[in-house]
């Protein structure tokens, strides 16, 4: 064991300062459809397979967005750029009106009608297959219909309870 860790015993507590060390892409994740316009930030997305393209997608069934993205059985998963810092905190704050949340962003759709950032690092546009309940979340199972790419990306993380800017990888060198 390394000696500059701190052994803890598990806790609820524990569990989320170990989760806010591994870092994750920050995420819009949009809806639209019988069930209005919704959305709300993001980081537990991930790829589940290739073949056929699907991602998971975890939200908080306390969510104002959770019933929404349900019943519209439609999503948008914005993977977010670093100029992106200001428009994650508009969509994570509880309590924000939905048009505030829109009005911040440059917004078009793909082929399922949810919301595209359109200056995001990816837009994965996709529909719900499967929705598994865990604890205080739900796990969206969803394919992928359609996916942007932007030419420069820019990726936003989050880690250890803040948000870090990584630049594309020509930058790096």
């Amino acid at each position: 064991m390394n000696t500059d860790m701190v052994q803890k015993q598990s806790s609820r507590e524990t569990f989320r300062d170990a989760m806010s060390r591994l870092g994750a892409a920050v995420n819009i994740v949009t809806t639209d459809g019988v069930s209005g316009r919704h959305g709300l930030t993001v980081s537990a997305v991930c790829s589940v397979t290739d073949e056929p393209p699907t991602l998971l997608v975890c939200v908080n069934r306390n969510a104002g967005a959770h019933d929404v993205i349900r019943e519209n059985g439609v999503l948008c998963v914005n993977v977010l750029g670093s100029q992106h810092e200001q428009l994650s905190t508009i969509f994570g704050r509880r309590g924000t009106d939905v048009s505030e949340r829109y009005a911040a962003g440059n917004w078009s759709t793909l082929s399922s009608g949810a919301p595209v950032l359109l200056d995001a690092a990816v837009n994965l546009d996709c529909r719900v297959r499967r929705v598994e309940q865990v604890g205080t979340h739900s796990v969206f199972f969803c394919s992928v219909l359609d996916i942007a790419i932007a030419s420069e990306p820019r990726c936003l993380i989050y880690f250890n309870r803040g948000y870090h800017s990584l630049g594309s990888m020509l930058e790096a060198g």
